[in-house]
């Protein structure tokens, strides 16, 4: 059975997933630098920069993809490994819109199946008033 809630689940949601981000990143208050990538008039990409001493290390990775209605419909977060000094994949999440109805599918990545794995317990479905 789907979930029926608000636009503010759906925001909550979001809210939730930033800020565990940014708990992760807390360590870092002050030191990370944003540079955001925007293409017609929307943020595609943004690279997260930590203050090392005087220089910026690489630290988190974030591609967007929307669709015709400039909806975003995918979020991928990626990890810096300085030890193999390239981007790790971390986690994506797919949005589907169906008329009123949004649902938010979460995928963690599997290193072992070089794949992302969908985590169904925080798959969220909702009904949005405002669409």
């Amino acid at each position: 059975m789907k979930a029926k809630v608000s636009l503010k689940m759906l925001v909550l949601s979001a809210v939730l997933l930033v800020a565990s981000l940014a708990t992760s990143a807390r360590s870092y208050d002050g030191q990370l630098i944003y540079n955001p990538i925007e293409e017609n008039g929307v943020t595609v990409g943004q690279t997260v920069y930590k203050m090392d001493g005087s220089t910026l290390a690489n630290y988190m990775k974030y591609n967007y993809k929307y669709d015709n209605k400039k909806r975003m419909i995918e979020s991928e977060a990626m990890k810096w490994n300085s030890s193999k000094d390239e981007w790790q994949k971390d986690l994506r999440i797919n949005y589907i819109y169906e008329g009123k109805t949004v649902t938010t599918n979460y995928y963690k990545w599997n290193a072992k199946k070089k794949a992302y794995v969908l985590v169904p317990e925080m798959t969220v479905t909702m009904d949005n008033t405002n669409m």
